[in-house]
């Protein structure tokens, strides 16, 4: 399934996979109209979701009601997903309002029909982020870990400090292929998280050695990240460059100075 969410200059893919049984992230409830028909015909024995964001939540209400079949995600966000989604009225013009939804915790390993999977825990951009790797095809689902090499924008409670750690880890495993729930098919996956996993490492050196030189939070993001995204003022500040350099400078227990 793939949807984009689109407003004001700004745009977003959604995508959710089915594969070997296994529906993997369930998309944005405001792309409900256009998942419906595919959730009604798709057969499948199980759900897996990578993190309880709305984009990736908003349809399990829907399929926990149709389908009955059984929903994991990380038992640290169960009860968030019981209960009715708290989050800012921009992301519910974005996502839509998530319905509770009842969920099991991700076991460490799961199995579908003909593979074997690993549960690898993978947080920065959530507390509860999880990744899911295909052991007989080496295909790694990645959720929001991924995205781009790129990153300029990250949500105010991220942590660049864990991000880098869980791009380490999954590169322990034995992979080849990434899919990702806003990119798509990551061509070169497994050199695409080495390369986001190095350009992350050099933002952090970067913030380390100007704040050492004196620069403040902010006079660091002006030189690192100058271009001001749409999403930013649109977002109030929930997404921002400036969090990506907080986080640094705060988890390396380095002085802001604003």
């Amino acid at each position: 399934m793939n949807g984009e969410v689109a407003f004001q200059g700004f745009s977003m893919s959604v995508y959710c996979y089915l594969i070997d049984g296994v529906l993997i992230d369930t998309g944005a409830q405001s792309l409900h109209k256009y998942f419906e028909a595919f959730i009604n015909a798709a057969n499948f024995d199980q759900v897996l979701i990578t993190h309880h964001h709305e984009d990736h939540t908003g349809c399990a209400a829907y399929i926990g009601k149709i389908k009955k079949v059984p929903i994991y995600i990380n038992e640290k966000s169960i009860d968030v997903c019981a209960n009715k989604a708290n989050y800012p009225f921009y992301r519910k013009v974005f996502w839509g309002s998530r319905k509770p939804f009842e969920a099991k915790p991700t076991p460490t390993i799961f199995h579908s029909r003909n593979a074997t999977w690993d549960v690898i825990d993978t947080p920065g951009h959530a507390f509860d982020h999880q990744s899911f790797l295909n052991r007989n095809t080496g295909q790694l689902f990645t959720g929001d870990l991924f995205v781009q090499v790129h990153t300029k924008l990250i949500l105010a409670d991220e942590s660049i400090n864990t991000i880098i750690n869980s791009l380490e880890k999954v590169l322990t495993f034995d992979f080849d292929e990434v899919i990702c729930q806003h990119a798509g098919f990551v061509k070169d996956g497994r050199n695409a998280l080495k390369q986001k996993l190095d350009y992350l490492n050099s933002v952090r050196q970067e913030v380390i050695s100007l704040n050492q030189e004196g620069f403040g939070a902010k006079e660091i993001c002006q030189k690192l990240f100058p271009k001001q995204y749409p999403i930013i003022k649109l977002s109030g500040g929930d997404w921002d460059s400036l969090h990506i350099v907080n986080s640094i400078l705060k988890e390396n227990n380095l002085p802001v100075n604003y």
